[in-house]
This record gives structure tokens, sequence and C-alpha cells, in this order.
């Protein structure tokens, strides 16, 4: 199934003593076909090079899913390259708890004009 929405994210640096290496805790309000929350971790690094970067970050969604409630983890790994970005957003395999046990999939995440939307490519199959 694929689905999509908007969410919000709040962001919070936290000081790790050098400037090249982030590390940030997030929280997001999820709307649209998936409603709930989310937080997570996020590991930064910066280069030398104006546009490259990397990061990973994993987070625990809680919400409802086409009526169905539950948690679910994602991890993120993303590079930019001189400013073009990469990025992959993967369920954690079995990491969903009650109706979305089994989840599997990926999530796409685009940002325009300073609004965050998703979309959300899953299967439920049995845990």
């Amino acid at each position: 199934m694929k689905l999509a929405g908007t969410f919000e994210v709040k962001i919070t640096p936290q000081d790790t003593g050098d400037a090249t290496l982030g590390r940030m805790s997030i929280e997001k309000q999820i709307h649209g076909d998936l409603e709930g929350t989310s937080k997570g971790e996020m590991l930064t690094a910066m280069t030398s090079v104006k546009g490259s970067a990397g990061y990973v970050a994993v987070e625990r969604v809680t919400g409802k899913l086409a009526g169905r409630s539950g948690t679910f983890v994602l991890q993120h790994t993303g590079t930019m390259t001189r400013g073009t970005p990469n990025l992959a957003i993967n369920v954690v395999p079995d990491s969903g708890t009650g109706d979305l046990a089994g989840i599997t999939g990926t999530m796409t995440i685009d940002i325009a004009d300073g609004k965050h939307s998703y979309v959300l490519e899953y299967t439920l199959g049995e845990s």
C-alpha cells in the first residue's frame, strides 16, 4: 500500500564538542494517512566541501496507519554530495508492534517551501 501526508519536526541540537559532528534529538507530529508522533536521534557529519555531508537517524513512530494502531521504527541513511541528496528510509525489520506487527516498507520525504511531506510504501505481513 502507498499513503501520504505531512509532518512538523522539532530538532534539538545536542553538544558534541566537535563542529563537524552533530547529534540531535528529533520529535515529529505526523498527519495524513499516518496519524501519530515520532521520537528519535540523528547523527550528522559535515565536510570541508560546501554541500557535502552525511546523516543517520533512527525514530520510533507511534500512531494509526489505515485504522491500525501500534509502533514501528524508521532508519534513515542520507548523504549530500555537493548539494545532491541521496536518502534511504526503511522500516526496521520486525520493529512493528500492536496492529502494525509485521510491517515492512520504505519512506520518502520531500521538503518544499519549508513544509515537510512523506510517502510511505508498506505491507503488513504476518509477524
